[in-house]
């Protein structure tokens, strides 16, 4: 069993936050938590379980990412 703790640029929005995790759970992983912090725009959620589906998590949790959140407006204040 491994340990995953990816940090995502967003922190405001929670919907995007709980879609990141959502896709992350999918792959079957064992979702240990996950939080964020709007002073900064940034979440972190950790999973574990065998390295093949944490790897999946990882990946599928980074196309959500990709998918949801725009950079050039993260820097913004809400």
């Amino acid at each position: 069993m491994i340990e995953c703790v990816p940090n995502f640029s967003e922190g405001r929005d929670e919907a995007k936050v709980r879609a990141i995790v959502a896709a992350i759970r999918s792959a079957g992983v064992l979702l240990l938590g996950w939080e964020s912090d709007v002073d900064h725009n940034r979440s972190v959620v950790t999973f574990a379980g065998e390295p093949e589906t944490v790897m999946e998590g990882a990946i599928r949790g980074a196309g959500k990412a990709a998918e949801l959140i725009d950079l050039r407006a993260s820097a913004r204040p809400t």
